[in-house]
């Protein structure tokens, strides 16, 4: 039974008294593209600026994932993957346009992909119970994603089209539906997988813009979505070492997220070009959302009680049944105890949710730059009947 969850009418958007979960489940709950990107942008901004307090509500067990993001169906037409129009090689007018509309999808599915990770797996503490700093890198994901989408999609608007113009398919979302039960699935497959496909195939398509005279979207792929695609894909690179590590006894976060030349600026100005003033952008957001009584202030404070943190932003609060003690009979530890490697682990998972084998070649100095070398990804570009054949 289908049981997304669907957005109610009046439904505030994301404020201060939130915690980040629910934020999260108001973004996936939003089907609206484009207020999708509001809510994104003031989310990234509360949770940065610590105005958010924690990561989830206590209690939140009430709390659940959507099985489906909320989407505008009815304005972007979703087909079967084989349906999808072809997009062609950049040589005219229209094929850009694919391509950019291609592009545009794929970064709002992104969106709500990102979201989804810190809502669905923020909600199992007594499975995860993933640190302050895994949150972090995924709010920053979602910002990045949600800035993407609409510096793309305003560029698909100045080549005369619009997001809705072409039929579109959903296969990022199948891939996440089928590891909804697994965060360790969820970073290979879609993170170490899906987002290294596309740093494989990016460089060729901007040099379908750049040789037929389009350098402005060109510019944007190069300059703006690549290096920044690297430090996401670098997430679940990282996220997926700090799992096998606390299966094997090593429980710190890793200290620094992977850094990319050309993706270590100040995110702050960029955002606020794109979105504006957070702060009239919420109270605007209340307004159009019916939210017209002010919220008592230190609403937070009473649902987010902390296990031994005081009330504050680096409290990720809302903690697990166990006081903060995984169990280790956790599946998912147990599964990754049984690898003597976490690129072992890693080709498990993939071939377990991830059907075919990884096509290449392969962007070797990006995938290098996101912190996984060939161990991790040529032994799953051939077929594993054929590997054990060979071995």
């Amino acid at each position: 039974m289908d049981n997304q969850q669907q957005p109610m009418p009046g439904l505030p958007p994301p404020g201060p008294d939130d915690s980040l979960v629910e934020c999260a489940l108001k973004v996936l709950n939003c089907p609206d593209p484009w207020r999708k990107a509001d809510y994104t942008y003031a989310t990234a901004r509360m949770w940065r600026e610590g105005m958010i307090k924690c990561v989830r509500p206590t209690p939140w067990q009430h709390l659940q994932a959507p099985d489906r993001p909320a989407r505008s169906d009815e304005k972007v037409r979703v087909c079967a993957p084989g349906e999808a129009p072809r997009r062609g090689k950049g040589g005219t007018l229209a094929s850009r346009q694919a391509l950019l509309h291609s592009a545009v999808h794929i970064e709002n599915w992104a969106v709500d992909l990102s979201w989804d990770v810190v809502a669905r797996f923020g909600l199992r503490p007594e499975e995860y119970d993933m640190p302050r700093e895994f949150f972090d890198d995924f709010v920053k994901v979602a910002e990045d994603e949600c800035r993407h989408f609409t510096a793309l999609a305003k560029r698909l608007e100045e080549l005369g089209s619009h997001y809705g113009a072409f039929a579109v398919h959903d296969g990022l979302w199948e891939s996440a539906a089928n590891t909804a039960h697994s965060l360790p699935a969820r970073l290979a497959v879609e993170h170490c997988v899906h987002e290294a496909r596309g740093l494989d195939v990016l460089p060729s398509t901007i040099s379908k813009f750049a040789n037929n005279g389009d350098n402005e979207s060109a510019a944007l792929l190069r300059d703006v979505v690549y290096p920044e695609e690297i430090s996401h894909c670098g997430a679940g690179v990282r996220w997926i070492k700090y799992l096998y590590g606390v299966a094997h006894g090593t429980q710190h976060p890793p200290s620094e997220p992977v850094k990319v030349a050309g993706a270590d600026k100040e995110a702050g100005g960029d955002v606020c070009a794109v979105a504006g003033a957070v702060e009239g952008q919420l109270a605007r957001l209340q307004v159009e959302e019916g939210e017209v009584e002010p919220r008592q202030t230190g609403g937070a404070e009473g649902r987010c009680q902390s296990r031994g943190h005081s009330y504050c932003a680096d409290s990720v609060c809302g903690g697990s049944d166990s006081n903060g003690h995984l169990s280790p009979t956790a599946s998912w530890m147990v599964d990754a105890r049984n690898y003597s490697s976490v690129e072992a682990w890693f080709h498990s998972l993939v071939r377990a949710h991830f059907w075919g084998a990884l096509k290449p070649p392969f962007n070797e100095e990006a995938r290098a730059k996101a912190g996984f070398g060939p161990e991790w990804y040529l032994p799953l570009s051939v077929p594993a009947q054929q590997q054990q054949q060979s071995g």
